[in-house]
């Protein structure tokens, strides 16, 4: 899951929006400088981060995706499932998808002093381009891959994710659907607590 699938299981809670933004950005020692709703949602994100690499839906796609991408194959699983959310955004979201963005952008804004200064440049980036909105979308989607491929050691696996996404769209959407009201279930339950 990312960035958009991780808002919209933040549970309407702008603190846990921000550490759920935030769960792939710090370190565990870091953790403990954020107020406990920020916390709480660092753990949110992670918890939906283990959940989904376990769900046998989601491995299936990923076993499929491996001989393509190698070990990039969760990551390309990951976006294209935030793709398959931004154009099913009607089955699975609240209203409509630009106003959610921006409900969202907002809040990340008026949380960036908490954020760690490495966020500074990004946050206003990811809003100026739109990016949740952008991964549903094949401009969005090659966006995306092409900023991952800067930051990975074997970029050419993150190649023709196009492709990938072509060839695959109906088994991942299939298995979206079947997979996402499992995690959606797992989240209410982690609010709950």
């Amino acid at each position: 899951m990312n960035f958009l699938a991780h808002m919209l299981l933040s549970c309407e809670s702008e603190e846990l929006l921000v550490g759920n933004f935030l769960g792939d950005f710090v370190k565990n020692r870091e953790v403990a400088g954020f107020s406990e709703g920020i916390q709480q949602g660092i753990r949110l994100h992670r918890l939906i981060d283990s959940f989904t690499d376990a769900h046998a839906i989601v491995r299936q796609g990923t076993k499929r995706m491996h001989p393509r991408h190698g070990k990039y194959a969760g990551v390309v699983v990951d976006v294209l499932y935030d793709y398959i959310l931004a154009n099913n955004w009607d089955e699975f979201g609240p209203g409509d998808l630009q106003e959610f963005a921006n409900r969202s952008y907002s809040t990340l804004e008026k949380y960036l002093p908490a954020m760690p200064e490495r966020l500074y440049s990004v946050v206003p980036r990811m809003i100026a381009d739109n990016w949740v909105v952008r991964y549903g979308t094949h401009d969005g989607i090659e966006f995306t891959f092409s900023r991952l491929q800067r930051r990975v050691s074997r970029p050419e696996m993150l190649e023709n994710v196009l492709t990938t996404l072509r060839e695959n769209e109906k088994e991942l959407t299939n298995e979206f659907r079947q997979f996402f009201p499992d995690i959606v279930k797992e989240v209410q339950y982690f609010c709950a607590c």
